[in-house]
């Protein structure tokens, strides 16, 4: 079957077939709301299918990228057509192809302009996948920015009550951390030449130093200062859209003010594509830029991971709540990556903190869209009620809802035996060794972390029955459906992590070869 999809333009179809949803979709009648969703659920659920097929096919132990298309597109200016998948890419695009159903098939309690609102998220899963197998930088940028335009709309048009300040605070705030992150890029084409990333990799220091003094002979002084600029400027690029403190100031109204289904997506795929490009760009290409800079970047991580879940604890917003929680749990991503970069660390905790990142990023991609999920039928149940404040006793008339909520907190929280706990045993397993101050400085966010979601519980469904709440109407059984594949991942992977770890292991191996 390799042979057989190697002659294929396999990527190529996968970037396409959820762009063709998106026309099909809104092309059906306003005025018939369930064909749109069902359309969209159609191709959604085609495109995971084909996912499922390239996985056959998929060869994790194989060394290198699988299933590349490459052709010259602006053969003067050296940009290519360049797509590949790994194990890292085809993690990534197995979560967007799990999650994207799941979104359209929530139900949203949106009732204008259906069809348009699902074809714009088919556009957005199209455009994540395109961060995904992109290798050449300036198609990888094209699918970057293409990002914020669907995600600008979800939120302007099917937001709530402040949705125009959060979407133009999404869409500027990111565009802003694209232009200096343009604009390093740039710089190190005019030294290299070279806008692939795979070739890029293979660049040691002293020829892009060398490139630096060619290009730019004002620089010749300190070619050390300047690319060590370069670095920082793809870095704030990539840490608005993780986000990294303080720069996530536009994370908590996007999430708060989008439709449900839509802050699924963003926390599972958004967020992902930052850490995504630190895995794919920053490690491979300036690695000891970031050794350089290794004590702030890791003081950095420690405020990404500390600091959100203090907020958390007197927020009583329900999506704020998660909002928070989801920078702290990319902050634990943050800091495996800057720890993996300190000098003469050993190996195995190089692999190890590599490993849990990675791992981490899927794990968090499931049980938050999961329990952005479940805050989203509270909504649709109450008639947009989601505050700590206006609930309470649930569990008495909704035990089932109760139950697999209370699931998605505690594998979010980390708990041994659901998915949570893999990802974060392995970074600080093998953070400890590398940069132990960091690992402690930031081992009271899991103490605050569950704080912040026991409060929720007690909240919410604990306690006595609120009188208003005793028709509340449990999990349906098509609710049910939709939530137990996701619910079963989360003990799937937290019994037997195995097979997700053998999926993207050669990746790790190949990501640790251009460490210090």
């Amino acid at each position: 079957m390799t042979n057989y999809l190697s002659a294929i333009p396999v990527l190529s179809l996968l970037l396409a077939l959820p762009l063709v949803g998106a026309l099909a979709t809104s092309l059906v009648s306003s005025r018939r709301p369930e064909v749109a969703r069902s359309v969209a659920l159609f191709f959604s659920v085609l495109v995971a299918l084909l996912v499922a097929w390239i996985g056959v096919s998929f060869q994790p132990s194989a060394t290198g990228y699988q299933f590349e298309e490459s052709v010259w597109w602006i053969r003067a200016l050296r940009v290519q057509y360049h797509l590949g998948l790994d194990g890292l890419s085809f993690l990534l695009v197995l979560l967007t192809a799990v999650l994207t159903p799941f979104a359209i098939a929530l139900p949203s309690g949106i009732r204008e302009k259906q069809n348009v609102y699902y074809a714009l998220i088919l556009c957005l899963q199209g455009i994540v996948f395109g961060v995904f197998l992109s290798l050449d930088f300036v198609l990888w940028f094209l699918f970057w920015e293409l990002s914020l335009i669907p995600g600008f709309f979800l939120i302007k048009v099917w937001g709530g009550e402040k949705r125009g300040f959060a979407a133009y605070q999404f869409f500027l705030y990111t565009l802003a951390g694209s232009v200096p992150m343009l604009v390093g890029f740039l710089a190190l084409f005019l030294a290299t030449g070279i806008f692939d990333f795979t070739k890029l990799a293979g660049l040691s220091q002293s020829q892009i130093l060398g490139g630096i003094v060619a290009q730019f002979p004002w620089a010749a002084g300190f070619p050390d200062l300047f690319l060590l600029g370069i670095f920082v400027c793809v870095f704030v690029g990539l840490a608005v859209k993780v986000p990294v403190i303080p720069l996530h100031t536009w994370l908590p109204e996007a999430y708060t003010q989008a439709p449900s289904g839509v802050t699924m997506l963003f926390t599972g795929l958004l967020s992902k594509m930052g850490v995504y490009g630190f895995l794919r760009i920053l490690l491979p290409i300036f690695p000891e830029q970031m050794q350089t800079l290794q004590q702030p970047l890791l003081w950095l991580a420690v405020a990404t991971i500390v600091l959100p879940t203090l907020v958390a604890l007197v927020q009583t917003d329900l999506k704020k709540i998660l909002a928070y929680s989801s920078i702290n749990h990319l902050g634990y991503c943050l800091l495996g990556i800057c720890a993996v970069v300190s000098v003469g660390g050993a190996k195995e905790a190089k692999e190890a903190a590599l490993s849990g990142v990675v791992l981490q990023v899927f794990n968090h991609g499931v049980t938050a869209a999961a329990l952005f999920a479940f805050v989203g039928l509270i909504e649709v149940r109450s008639g947009g009620l989601r505050s700590l404040g206006d609930f309470g006793g649930l569990r008495k008339v909704a035990p089932v809802f109760c139950g697999l909520m209370g699931i998605s907190l505690f594998a979010s929280l980390g708990l041994p035996g659901l998915n949570g706990f893999v990802g974060e045993f392995l970074i600080f397993r093998g953070v400890f060794p590398l940069a132990s101050w960091a690992a402690v400085l930031s081992l009271p966010a899991l103490l605050f972390t569950a704080v912040v979601f026991l409060r929720v519980l007690a909240k919410v469904f604990s306690g006595p029955l609120n009188p208003v709440w005793e028709s509340f109407p449990d999990l349906r059984s098509s609710e049910r459906w939709l939530m137990a594949p996701l619910v079963a991942l989360m003990f799937g992977l937290g019994i037997y992590p195995g097979p997700l770890l053998n999926l993207f292991n050669q990746s790790v191996v190949t990501m640790i070869q251009f460490l210090p």
